[in-house]
């Protein structure tokens, strides 16, 4: 197989005080994109045996994802966020002891990745820490490690050495600023974060002021947002930023063009409702520009 990546982490549901709900998770969000886009991904997750579960597996299939990967577990209900409102503001309770937290490394089938998704609020408990260690023990393809900082779930020797493992990093300033514990330069510390983890590439997203990428040969690359784009919700953003850029390792395109499509497709995600889009034709224009095909992979 070629051209086939594993995305490994939660899959959960925002719910909301008037009941409604809506499905993501980043890597979720970023394997939904990448099916679109013609990979195949494998997504390693867990789910509870209960509504919400089964309504994930259904949305997957209905979108042509492969669930070979997505466990079950009759022990632990799936992902949830709650969301409040307190003085109009948004308040989110990552809702703990969730069934993705309880990844199981020996109930993951087979599988030859070309390159591993992870983030970082997916082992947040030690039980799917220790599955993504196995799965990189068994499996050593390159890793994009997508930082996502959410209070309080994450450790910070925990994401050192997830770094460690990484050859791409996604992140963004804040975070940037909080993982080099300091205030200079976003570029001299993104410049530090490379050297101190051996990284090949090092990609920082700044929200409506676009992105910037570091290589390891010292070379700069800078991407600014689509001019003209009516913002509706950045919810998302970042998973699309992040999958287009795992669509470029796969394929191989220089890293200029790598930046200035993952701010393309960004910015088309932020002009709509939602981390994700429920149509598929919306993919087409970028599939024929990027000279795609939109059939996954399959198998030899």
């Amino acid at each position: 197989m070629k051209n086939v990546p594993a995305v490994f982490g939660e899959v959960l549901y925002d719910c909301f005080e008037d009941g409604s709900r809506v499905l993501g998770g980043a890597p979720f969000n970023v394997a939904w994109h990448l099916q679109a886009f013609g990979c195949s991904p494998r997504f390693i997750s867990r789910v509870g045996d209960d509504a919400m579960g089964h309504a994930i597996r259904e949305d997957m299939q209905r979108w042509g994802m492969n669930t070979d990967w997505l466990q079950q577990d009759a022990s632990h209900p799936t992902g949830e966020v709650r969301v409040t409102l307190v003085d109009g503001q948004p308040e989110y309770d990552i809702v703990s002891g969730r069934a993705y937290d309880y990844i199981d490394a020996d109930a993951i089938p087979a599988l030859s990745p070309s390159v591993i998704y992870q983030g970082t609020l997916g082992i947040r408990q030690r039980e799917s820490a220790a599955a993504l260690e196995a799965l990189l023990a068994r499996h050593p393809a390159p890793v994009f490690l997508d930082v996502n900082l959410r209070p309080p779930w994450w450790d910070m020797a925990l994401v050192r050495r997830q770094l460690d493992h990484a050859q791409w990093v996604k992140i963004n300033d804040e975070e940037l600023q909080t993982v080099m514990e300091g205030d200079a330069d976003l570029k001299a510390m993104a410049s530090a974060l490379m050297e101190r983890h051996g990284l090949e590439r090092v990609i920082v997203t700044l929200g409506a002021n676009g992105a910037f990428a570091l290589d390891d040969q010292g070379e700069l690359t800078e991407s600014d947002p689509m001019a003209r784009v009516p913002v509706v919700d950045t919810v998302g953003a970042g998973d699309a930023f992040a999958s287009v850029c795992i669509l470029g390792m796969l394929h191989d395109w220089p890293l200029s063009s790598i930046m200035d499509r993952a701010q393309r497709f960004a910015s088309l995600i932020v002009g709509q409702r939602g981390a994700t889009l429920q149509d598929k034709t919306a993919y087409r224009p970028l599939l024929n520009d990027w000279q795609l095909d939109a059939q996954p992979e399959t198998e030899a």
